[in-house]
């Protein structure tokens, strides 16, 4: 998987270029939740429409993954990655100078847009490119950002706002793009696909496009108003598309999703597993900094203070997961590391203002751990047993799960909420809604772990050395 290609600078150089990119993608997925009141009062807007520029740039995202990999073959990693990152930076420009809601909403979109070539283009490179030795610890820079990029969007976004002005929310993307591009000439290298090109599935596109995007707005329509009938069509469409694109997918020589890599066990277990796991913490970001700041009385920036505790657990995890895989195996670590991530999840809706602030950023931290490690085991196991050939179709559907799981992590999150307060007839959002939400989270964390159960003891043993005497995982 390495060979073809030789590195300038070595994988870390292009894993830090391809993080930078990864982190500007996932910053923007909640940088803007704390500034959205200063942002309605700027444009004129209701602040709760303000959710729609959350959704735009999700939505984008989750549409537009599906095509990258296609995008790379054709016109070439460097070119479609440092164009993606041109885009990005020429959209963060025009939402900051946004005059109203609707030019927000389009600029996001683009923005949504050109993130999803951003990620799964710069992934594509490493898994091109680096040995499978050390693609656990090449990717471990990578997937971090992932679960950085939510936790400090809304401490970030409520320090701009309140010392600078929302614009630089965006703004702040522009010197971090700049230099990627720069960085990306210099060493990104430039990879075309050598299998025969064949014709684009635009069908299939439309198809998981219109599924995706139905179903996100359809959830959301489902935590704000409830069982109208707009909500129904668009989850009734959203179904139908679904259906469509399956019986097309299984007639077109190279659909836009390709689930037939689910056939390789390691695939499917990762794309299983890490969407029920990914689900339950995509909620997270969006729960803990509402329950601190409505549960507890604390403003934004102090809320982000405190869940940034749980970044700073997976910055040190980072730095050590490749040891952990190494020593217990993917097995063993998805399992048990995965109910222990579950059950810490859970424990959040039990925190109240009375705790000890210290047990709060404990407990946050031992989260963070987990969460970081269970990430990489899943970001990583994913690719393990993919012909090099597949490459660009597993990674095209992998980041399609991973971000559509974000959005749904934040829509089933909201819903838990609405349950939680029509159930036990609250007129507003109380801390017993949060511990329901919580626990609904992390049970889902918790299934999660019963998609890792039919892993063999030596799955990914090539990625992470486990069980062998002398095998090294790149660290």
């Amino acid at each position: 998987m390495g060979n073809a290609t030789p590195l300038r600078g070595g994988y870390r150089i292009i894993a830090l270029i391809v993080a930078s990119a990864f982190f500007m993608e996932q910053l923007d997925s909640t940088i803007i939740s704390t500034a959205l009141p200063a942002m309605a009062q700027s444009l004129h807007a209701d602040p709760v429409r303000m959710n729609f520029a959350m959704t735009a740039y999700l939505l984008s995202l989750a549409a537009f993954i599906p095509i990258s990999g296609r995008i790379a073959d054709r016109f070439g990693t460097r070119n479609t990655f440092r164009a993606a990152i041109a885009l990005f930076v020429v959209s963060s420009v025009l939402c900051g100078l946004a005059q109203n809601l609707p030019w927000l909403i389009a600029a996001r979109l683009l923005q949504g847009a050109s993130g999803a070539m951003m990620v799964p283009v710069g992934r594509l490179v490493l898994l091109r490119t680096v040995e499978k030795s050390q693609l656990v610890s090449a990717m471990s820079w990578v997937l971090f950002p992932a679960m950085m990029g939510p936790a400090v969007g809304p401490l970030i976004g409520g320090f701009l706002t309140t010392y600078l002005s929302w614009h630089w929310i965006f703004y702040i993307n522009v010197p971090i793009g700049l230099a990627g591009i720069a960085l990306a000439t210099v060493y990104i290298p430039d990879i075309r696909s050598d299998a025969p090109s064949t014709s684009f599935d635009y069908l299939g596109f439309v198809l998981s496009a219109a599924a995706l995007a139905s179903l996100i707005v359809g959830l959301e329509g489902l935590g704000h108003g409830g069982l109208s009938a707009t909500t129904l069509s668009l989850l009734g469409a959203a179904g139908a598309c679904a259906l469509l694109y399956g019986w097309h997918s299984r007639r077109h020589p190279e659909p836009v999703l390709d689930f037939s890599l689910l056939r390789i066990p390691t695939f499917q277990v990762a794309m299983r597993g890490g969407l029920l796991y990914r689900v339950a913490y995509g909620g997270f970001p969006f729960l803990m900094p509402l329950m601190l700041q409505l549960g507890f009385g604390l403003s934004a920036a102090e809320s982000g203070a405190i869940t940034f505790a749980g970044a700073v657990g997976g910055l040190v995890m980072k730095a050590i997961s490749v040891r952990f895989l190494r020593a217990f195996g993917y097995r063993n670590v998805m399992i048990w590391n995965g109910l222990l991530s579950a059950l810490l999840l859970g424990l959040c809706g039990a925190f109240r203002p009375e705790w000890p602030l210290l047990a709060i950023y404990l407990l946050l931290l031992l989260g963070g751990l987990a969460r970081s490690l269970q990430f990489n085991a899943y970001g990583t196991i994913v690719y393990a047993d993919i012909p090099p050939a597949r490459m660009s179709a597993a990674t095209s559907l992998a980041s399609t799960n991973q971000q559509m799981t974000a959005a749904l992590g934040i829509g089933l999150a909201a819903l838990a909420l609405d349950f939680s307060m029509r159930a036990l007839g609250h007129d507003s959002v109380r801390l017993s809604d949060f511990t329901v939400a919580f626990a609904a989270m992390g049970l889902l964390g918790a299934l999660a772990v019963t998609q890792c159960l039919g892993l063999p003891a030596d799955a990914g043993a090539e990625l992470s050395g486990h069980g062998r005497e002398s095998g090294t995982a790149g660290s």
